[in-house]
């Protein structure tokens, strides 16, 4: 006979992704009648907000900041490079490394989704209370910047991240 797990605290990491299909449930229509997936929306709002970098930026601090593996970012890039979204070039101080930047066709999807997002957000300050929402950010932020117990691990270990 084996004997049942005694959790006392509820699934966390399970909460979390359902907090974030929850938001996705509004945003991601928006997405898809842009032409976009949840990680093609993820590379163009990391380069929207640095889209004052003339230079690009590196594609590692993209996969970081859209929380994307190596490997799949390779695939997302090449398809928003085909789409016209994105340009991609040899980093000029390392042509090992390479850098992308938005198009004016990327930066202007950019622009009129942030305006259906930040619509959603005021919607959901409406329903949870503004005050809440601040928290929300707030306890977000704190659980974020706990520790690591394993400082080597910086890497993204999921791809189901989004805003």
């Amino acid at each position: 006979m084996t004997t049942k797990p005694s959790f006392v605290h509820r699934n966390l990491p399970r909460l979390l992704l359902e907090a974030r299909e929850a938001v996705m449930l509004h945003t991601r229509p928006a997405l898809r009648e842009h032409g976009l997936s949840d990680q093609q929306w993820r590379v163009l709002r990391v380069l929207g907000e640095h889209a004052d970098e003339q230079g690009g930026i590196e594609t590692g601090r993209v996969a970081r900041e859209a929380y994307l593996l190596g490997p799949s970012l390779t695939g997302v890039l090449a398809r928003m490079e085909r789409d016209g979204l994105i340009e991609r070039q040899r980093c000029p101080q390392d042509a090992r490394r390479s850098v992308v930047r938005a198009t004016a066709d990327g930066l202007a999807k950019v622009q009129a989704l942030s305006q259906t997002i930040e619509a959603h957000y005021v919607w959901m300050g409406q329903h949870l209370g503004k005050a809440s929402l601040t928290a929300l950010y707030d306890l977000l932020d704190k659980v974020i910047a706990l520790e690591i117990p394993d400082a080597g691990a910086t890497a993204p270990a999921s791809e189901n991240s989004e805003e």
